[in-house]
């Protein structure tokens, strides 16, 4: 396994909040193949201080942006690996939903995993699921679709 996640290899330039290499005030997320399914990715983060909703817990907002972040990674390497391409697709999200299961805990290692659950030619959907001490805390699931030229995120990774 490669210690260089799919967002260095395929974006280190970008700026999304959640997942840009290059956005030294974002999360910065580091997504990882899974070797145990077809079409998935796993991660782990820690959170920090400023990502509290209230002491000791993580902040919904934050939950929400590492599963749309990781859930769109997930999409994009999937359309990629399954037409053959050389670099992934420039992938948005199109609709996504979380579950927030229990009150997740701040500043310990949360693991997401995710898997394709329906692949076409330029979407996918993609169910993600978060954990911590290996209790489900959120849940999610998400539509995320390949952009044209012309729209505003086309070549947003180059």
């Amino acid at each position: 396994m490669t210690d260089t996640s799919v967002q260095e290899t395929h974006a280190p330039s970008s700026i999304c909040f959640g997942c840009g290499p290059a956005n030294k005030e974002g999360l910065r997320i580091r997504s990882f193949r899974r070797d145990d399914v077809e079409h998935g990715l796993r991660m782990t983060f820690v959170t920090e201080e400023q990502h509290q909703a209230f002491p000791g817990m993580v902040n919904g907002g934050i939950i929400g942006t590492l599963l749309d972040c990781h859930g769109n990674w997930t999409a994009a390497i999937a359309i990629m690996e399954s037409n053959k391409m050389e670099e992934p697709p420039c992938t948005v999200t199109a609709n996504y939903s979380i579950q927030l299961r229990r009150p997740t805990p701040s500043q310990e290692e949360l693991t997401i995993i995710s898997e394709v659950t329906d692949l076409q030619v330029d979407r996918a959907v993609v169910r993600m699921e978060l954990y911590a001490e290996n209790n489900l805390c959120a849940r999610g699931e998400g539509l995320f679709v390949a952009v044209k030229e012309g729209h505003p995120a086309y070549h947003r990774w180059s």
